[in-house]
Parts: structure tokens; C-alpha cells; sequence
């Protein structure tokens, strides 16, 4: 597996990526733990392979989206997890770049209005965070909820959208 890192205005950003998709976004500390990049096996990208281009790619995209140049991804992406987690994964890239939904319009946009905490669940586990904007979900009354780069994070990612924020926190 392939990785590379980059200086972001939230923090460095390690994304990883195999020879055909973009697999993983990590802040630099998370709630998921470190980037794996420490394994055996991790290369930190430097050749002219699938996965570098794609790399270079996600690098390019990721930095014109800080720049306020990008509002979205056109990168291949690949994450492990059930078929819910993959339909609230889909559900997230659709919400638009500035806006914000709830968990619970997630589970009734998915059929089930009872899967809010199952929405909240998925969400978390979210292993492509900003390409995939779990950022934009927040709690029932709008308020800010866990993020794996932690709340201020989320709130600045938010606020770099322009997304409207009436936060009690």
C-alpha cells in the first residue's frame, strides 16, 4: 500500500491508496489511531505506479479544495465495510459542499428513519474523511458531533465551506 502526506491548514494529512483506488484519508491524530503507515508494507509514494498517480491525483484535489478552487472529489475510491456502511458512505457524498444534513435525514433519505444511530455508526467509520464529507453531519438540533480529527476540526472544515452554523457549542 502507498501513501503520501501533506500539509493542510488543519494539520498534516496522510491519504493512502492501492494501484486503483484512494483507500484512506488520516489526520494526524484520530480517534481511529495513527495513519498506518508504520506497518510493514506502507511505502510512502515516490515512483511513477497506478497508486502514485493516483496519490498525486488526491494531492492536487485535496489542496485546490483547501484553496477554495474544488467543492468536489473526482477520485476512484475504495473502503472496507458492510453494504449499509457503503450506503451512508454513497448518501454522504451527496451532500453538497456548504450545506449540512443530520443522521437522522440520512436514515430516512436510506428508508429507515430508526437507523439514525446506525447512520452515526457508519459515519464514524468512515475511513475517507473530507473526499468523503462526513464532516457535513450533524446532530438532531444542528449541533456539532463527533469527527475523527475531533470537533474543532469539523467546525473549521465546516466553516472553510461556508457552511451556516448555529452551534450551542
Amino acid at each position: 500500500m502507498l501513501f503520501t502526506t501533506l500539509a493542510t491548514p488543519i494539520g498534516q494529512l496522510t491519504v493512502t491508496a492501492t494501484d486503483t483506488a484512494i483507500t484512506g484519508v488520516y489526520f494526524a491524530t484520530s480517534r481511529r489511531g495513527p495513519p498506518p503507515t508504520h506497518q510493514s508494507g506502507w511505502v510512502e509514494a515516490n515512483d511513477h505506479s497506478p497508486a502514485a498517480e493516483l496519490l498525486a491525483r488526491a494531492r492536487e484535489q485535496l489542496e485546490e479544495y483547501f484553496a477554495r478552487t474544488r467543492t468536489t472529489f473526482e477520485l476512484p475510491l475504495e473502503a472496507l465495510g458492510s453494504a449499509f456502511e457503503h450506503r451512508v458512505w454513497n448518501a454522504l457524498r451527496a451532500i453538497p459542499y456548504g450545506t449540512t444534513t443530520t443522521y437522522g435525514a440520512i436514515a430516512k433519505s436510506l428508508g429507515d428513519k430508526h437507523a439514525t444511530r446506525a447512520v452515526g455508526l457508519a459515519n464514524g467509520k468512515n475511513p475517507i474523511p473530507i473526499i468523503v464529507p462526513c464532516h457535513r453531519v450533524l446532530g438532531a438540533k444542528g449541533e456539532l458531533t463527533g469527527f475523527g480529527g475531533g470537533l474543532k476540526t469539523k467546525r473549521w472544515l465546516l466553516e472553510h465551506e461556508g457552511a451556516v452554523l448555529q452551534l450551542g457549542t
